[in-house]
C-alpha cells in the first residue's frame, strides 16, 4: 500500500515528506526530483517567494547507494526564507504580532473557527500552497517508478482568466514545449494574451485563475477497481487533484461537455484489433483504467491574497477592515499543473503497486510480464 504524509509550514524551517510502500530496488535520481521542484517554481505571475527559494530535496532515509530499500522514504525541502521568519515562526515560546483579518476565499476564517484561533497565522501557514513543494518531491519519486513501466505524465495550461487556448494533443514532445512557455501553454497567441491578462491583474492588485490538463500515457488496463467506491481510480484521482489548494473542479475526459451529447456520440467504440475509436472517457471506465491515455482537467480559482484587499472583519475586535495582505502570486495556474502531475503520479503509482504486488521492483516486473505478456514498456 503506497501512502504519503507531509508536514511543515510555509515560513517554517522546512517541509518534510514520508512515502511508504515503494518497492525495493528502484534506482532514484536526485536530479529528477530537483527538476520537478524547479518546474513547480516557474510560471508567469509567480510572486517574490520564488526568487528567494531554490528548492532541492534532501533524501533522509529509505535509500542506500542510489536504490530504494523498501522502507519508508523520508525527504526534506528547506525553506530558505526561514531566517527572516525565525521569530514569527519559532517553535519555542515567543511572541509575534497576530494576524486577525481573514481573507475571503482563503482557509483563514474557517480554519480559525474550527481550531479556536484568533491569530490566523496558525492556520494560514499550513494552508499555504507552499506545502505542495514537498508533494511535488514525493510525486517525483512516484514518477520514477511509473517510468519503469512505460508510464509518462505531462500537463498543459488551456485557460487563464478569460483567455483560452485550443485543446492540446498530448505527447511528450508537447509537454517539453509547454515547459518552455512562461504560462505552460502551447498556443503562442493565447500565451501572449494570458501574460497580458496577468499583467493587467497585477496592476489592479487582483489575481487570476485558470484551467489546466494533465495526461498520462502508457497506463495499462486494470488499475483501480469497480468493486468498492474508495478503490475507483477516477474518484482517487479527482480527490487527489481537488486536494491541491485553490482547485475548485475536476473533470475526466470530456467531463461536463459529455453531458451535452447522446450516448452514441460519447462512448468510445471499439476498433478492430482492440483499440478505441475515441477517448471521450479519458482512459477510465467503471473506475478502472482501460488502456487509453488518461486525461483529466482541473479548474483553479483566483488566488485569495490580493494587494487591493477585499472587505473583511477583524476577528479580535469585530471592526470592519480590509483583508490581510501578504506576499503572494498573481497567478499560479502553471505551477498548479505541475503539482497536479505529482499527485496524479502518486495515485497511479499506488494503483500500480496494488495491481502488480511485490516487495521489490524485480517482483513487480515479473508480475507485469505475467499479467500483460511482455516486458514493462520502458
Amino acid at each position: 500500500m503506497l501512502r504519503y504524509l507531509t508536514a511543515g509550514e510555509s515560513h517554517g524551517q522546512a517541509l518534510v515528506g514520508i512515502l511508504e510502500g515503494m518497492p525495493a530496488g528502484l534506482a532514484l535520481r536526485q536530479e529528477h526530483i530537483d527538476r520537478q521542484l524547479r518546474r513547480r517554481q516557474l510560471g508567469y505571475g509567480r510572486g517574490g517567494r520564488m526568487a528567494i527559494e531554490a528548492d532541492q530535496a534532501a533524501l533522509l532515509s529509505g535509500v542506500r547507494h542510489g536504490r530504494t530499500l523498501g522502507s519508508p522514504i523520508a525527504l526534506l525541502v528547506e525553506n530558505r526564507d526561514w531566517e527572516h521568519w525565525r521569530q514569527v515562526m519559532a517553535v519555542e515560546a515567543g511572541q509575534a504580532p497576530p494576524v486577525t483579518l481573514p481573507r475571503p476565499g482563503h482557509a483563514d476564517f474557517a480554519g480559525a473557527i474550527k481550531y479556536g484561533q484568533v491569530d490566523i497565522r496558525n492556520v494560514l501557514e499550513r494552508a499555504s500552497a507552499r506545502e505542495t513543494a514537498v508533494r511535488v518531491a514525493l510525486g517525483a519519486v512516484a514518477r520514477q517508478l511509473l517510468e519503469e513501466f512505460g508510464i509518462t505524465l505531462g500537463s498543459v495550461v488551456t485557460a487563464i482568466g478569460l483567455v483560452a487556448a485550443p485543446p492540446p494533443e498530448h505527447s511528450p514532445q508537447q509537454w517539453e514545449q509547454a515547459d518552455q512557455s512562461p504560462v505552460r501553454c502551447l498556443h503562442l497567441p493565447a500565451s501572449r494574451r494570458m501574460m497580458a491578462a496577468i499583467d493587467k491583474a497585477r496592476e489592479a492588485g487582483d489575481s487570476l485563475g485558470g484551467v489546466f490538463e494533465v495526461c498520462a500515457l502508457g497506463v495499462p488496463v486494470g488499475l483501480g477497481s469497480h468493486v468498492h467506491w474508495d478503490r475507483r481510480l477516477d474518484g482517487r484521482l479527482a480527490g487527489a487533484v481537488m486536494a491541491i489548494p485553490a482547485i475548485k473542479g475536476v473533470e475526466i475526459g470530456l467531463g461536463f461537455a459529455g453531458c451535452q451529447r447522446p450516448g452514441s456520440q460519447f462512448h468510445d467504440g471499439f476498433a478492430p484489433g482492440g483499440g478505441r475509436l475515441s477517448n471521450h472517457a479519458g482512459g477510465l471506465e467503471g473506475g478502472i483504467s482501460n488502456g487509453q491515455p488518461l486525461l483529466l482537467r482541473a479548474a483553479m480559482k483566483p488566488i485569495p491574497t490580493l494587494t487591493s484587499p477585499l472587505p473583511s472583519v477583524d476577528l479580535a475586535t469585530g471592526e470592519a477592515r480590509p483583508a490581510h495582505a501578504e506576499r503572494s502570486d498573481v497567478c499560479a495556474v502553471p505551477a498548479a499543473a505541475v503539482v497536479a502531475e505529482a499527485v496524479v503520479a502518486l495515485e497511479l503509482a499506488a494503483a500500480l503497486t496494488e495491481r502488480l504486488g511485490g516487495d521489490s521492483l524485480e517482483q513487480m516486473q515479473a508480475h507485469y510480464r505475467q499479467l500483460y505478456g511482455g516486458e514493462a514498456r520502458r
